[in-house]
C-alpha cells in the first residue's frame, strides 16, 4: 500500500524540516522588522500637539518684540535685543529634533527616528533653561523672558518625557524579542545535536 509519506520511523522528515526552516526565517523576518518600528498609541496625539505647540511658539515673543522667528533667522529685530547663543542654539535644535523628527518618527513609526526626537529634544531641554537664565540675566534696557519661549520650553519638556516612554517601551520589546530569539536559536541548535545522523534509529 502506497503513502504520501515514505519516511521511514525514526527518520527525520526532512521537506517538513526543510518547510518548518523557510517558515520561522519568516518569522524572524517579520519579528525583525516590527522590533524597528514603535507603536505610540495614544501618545501620538499628545506628541502631534506638543510639536504644534513648539511651532506656534515661532511667531509668539521669545524677549520684547522678539518673535521665535527672529531669533531663528538672526534678523536685525534679534540683533538689536541682543539675543545671546544659547537662545539661538534652542531654537534650531527644537526646529530639527523636537519639530522635524518628531514629525517623521510619527509618519514612519520608525524606532530609530523617535529616538534621535528624544536625543535632540532631551539637549534642547537643557539649552531651553540656559536661554531663559540668559534672559534673565542681561541688563537693561534689553528686554526679558518672553511668553513664547517659556511655552517652547515646556513644550519641549513634555515633549522629550513622551518620547522617553514611547522608545523605553520599544527598547523593552526589543530585548524581550532578543532573548526570545536566542532561546529558540539554542533550542534549535540542540534539537539539531539530538537528531543527527549519528543518532540512533528504531
Amino acid at each position: 500500500m502506497f503513502t504520501m509519506n515514505d519516511t521511514k520511523p525514526g527518520q527525520p522528515n526532512s521537506g517538513s524540516n526543510g518547510e518548518f526552516e523557510e517558515f520561522k526565517d519568516d518569522i524572524d523576518a517579520a519579528e525583525q522588522r516590527i522590533a524597528r518600528e514603535i507603536d505610540p498609541g495614544g501618545r501620538a496625539m499628545v506628541v502631534a500637539i506638543c510639536v504644534f505647540v513648539i511651532l506656534l511658539s515661532f511667531v509668539l515673543p521669545h524677549t520684547g518684540a522678539v518673535k521665535g522667528f527672529d531669533v531663528l533667522l538672526g534678523d536685525q529685530v534679534a540683533l538689536d535685543a541682543k539675543i545671546l547663543l544659547p537662545s539661538r542654539v534652542f531654537v534650531w535644535l527644537i526646529l530639527v529634533f523636537s519639530v522635524g523628527f518628531s514629525m517623521l518618527a510619527l509618519l514612519t513609526r520608525r524606532w530609530g527616528l523617535a529616538w534621535i526626537a528624544l536625543a535632540g529634544s532631551a539637549v534642547s531641554c537643557f539649552l531651553g533653561m540656559l536661554a531663559i537664565w540668559s534672559r534673565n540675566t542681561v541688563v537693561k534696557p534689553y528686554p526679558g523672558p518672553g511668553f513664547g519661549l517659556y511655552l517652547a520650553w515646556i513644550a519641549v519638556i513634555l515633549l522629550t518625557f513622551h518620547w522617553a516612554r514611547v522608545v523605553w517601551s520599544r527598547t523593552a520589546v526589543q530585548l524581550a524579542a532578543e532573548a526570545q530569539r536566542r532561546e529558540s536559536t539554542a533550542e534549535q541548535q540542540k534539537r539539531g545535536l539530538l537528531d543527527g545522523p549519528d543518532s540512533p534509529t528504531s
